[in-house]
């Protein structure tokens, strides 16, 4: 009997045990999924997990930093620098070409209130010719001197346009045959590092900074590809005259605000993204195309880029945004004595302040207020 009463206490014990045991092992559980859930506990998983390979990572890293960079720049007002360019070229044995390059960028930077790239095509020494005038009449601070060698760019330009250049030249060899006045044409195709890019001529004064010029880029409507200038003068009034017999009522050739008047490119904004993405502009680079139009137009040009602009002008204006012409005042008169007297105020007239002039054909530039102060 006491054997027995014996047994049952040790059964007892045992299922106590277990009981106790059974109740440890939930008490541990339950502590440790609460523990699991506590900031630390899931920071650190978080943190093991951050350290797994991510693809993201170095994109997402890329875009804080360019984007921290960008309200930098913003916060601390740096604006990005405009590109002009300049062509200036043989201009060791041209006393007169240096002296109106002397004269655009002297009027040019003292009007500039902001930097700007300015990017001289010419040959290695008309670069260093154009480098010792520049530190003569510019501050240093308001330009960044680009040299674009012009060899390199000239047999660019040549493999694309050679085909072309017969229809704007007066014959091989003449001056303007040379394939750098052609540069303009398919300058988005050689100069891909460019987006937009005022060209100038050097044969002009300043009268108001260049950046206003600038502004002409934001008033393009959506097939605007360039900015440029009505011809100041019946130059393709003459150009057409044989297509404007035939065709008596046709505006081709006729003076502004409704003739198709023909362009000068002295002063061209060039908006190279949009001459780039431009399907329609890219297919008129064509000698085909070009012979087509010239045989229907009876067009015969001479003077390089701005033939080819006024001729496909004809049948594509949207293309162009026609820029006023106090930005490109051209002073050049030669066909008021040659046959256009009456009717020369018509394409010449050009009202309003002028902020550039230009002394085509060897014109004189009129000294302005601010040069006698």
């Amino acid at each position: 009997m006491g054997l027995l009463r014996m047994a049952f206490k040790l059964i007892n014990s045992s299922k106590i045990l277990q009981v106790l045991c059974l109740l440890i092992v939930i008490l541990g559980v339950y502590c440790f999924y609460n523990y699991a859930s506590s900031p630390k506990i899931s920071g650190l998983r978080n943190m093991q997990e951050s350290m797994k390979p991510n693809e993201n990572f170095k994109t997402n890293d890329h875009k804080i930093i360019s984007e921290s960079k960008t309200k930098s720049e913003k916060d601390t007002g740096v604006e990005k620098r405009h590109d002009v360019m300049i062509t200036f070229t043989k201009a060791e044995s041209n006393p007169g070409l240096q002296d109106k390059f002397k004269t655009t960028v002297r009027s040019m930077f003292r009007f500039a209130r902001r930097p700007v790239n300015l990017h001289i095509l010419g040959d290695e020494k008309s670069k260093e010719i154009a480098r010792s005038i520049l530190l003569e009449v510019a501050d240093s601070s308001k330009y960044q001197l680009q040299h674009l060698d012009i060899d390199s760019i000239t047999r660019q330009v040549h493999e694309i346009v050679s085909d072309m250049q017969k229809f704007f030249s007066y014959q091989p060899g003449a001056y303007y045959s040379d394939a750098l006045f052609f540069l303009s044409i398919v300058i988005h195709r050689v100069l891909p590092q460019l987006h937009r890019v005022v060209m100038l001529d050097s044969d002009l004064k300043f009268n108001a900074d260049v950046a206003e010029l600038f502004t002409h880029f934001d008033k393009f409507s959506s097939s605007n590809i360039m900015g440029i200038a009505n011809d100041a003068q019946p130059v393709y009034r003459h150009n057409f005259h044989m297509y404007r017999n035939k065709v008596k009522d046709t505006m081709v050739g006729g003076p502004p605000p409704n003739g198709t008047t023909g362009f000068n490119s002295g002063v061209l904004l060039l908006d190279l993204d949009k001459m780039r993405a431009s399907q329609l502009y890219n297919s008129l680079i064509s000698s085909q195309v070009v012979e087509n139009l010239s045989q229907k137009y009876m067009f015969k040009g001479h003077l390089g880029d701005q033939d080819f602009y006024t001729l496909i002008s004809v049948e594509h204006m949207e293309l162009f945004y026609v820029l006023p012409c106090t930005w490109n005042r051209q002073l050049c008169t030669w066909w008021k004595d040659n046959g256009y007297a009456d009717v020369f105020d018509q394409y010449f007239t050009c009202e309003g302040h002028i902020n550039i002039y230009h002394g085509n054909c060897n014109t004189q530039i009129p000294k302005l207020e601010w040069e006698t102060n």
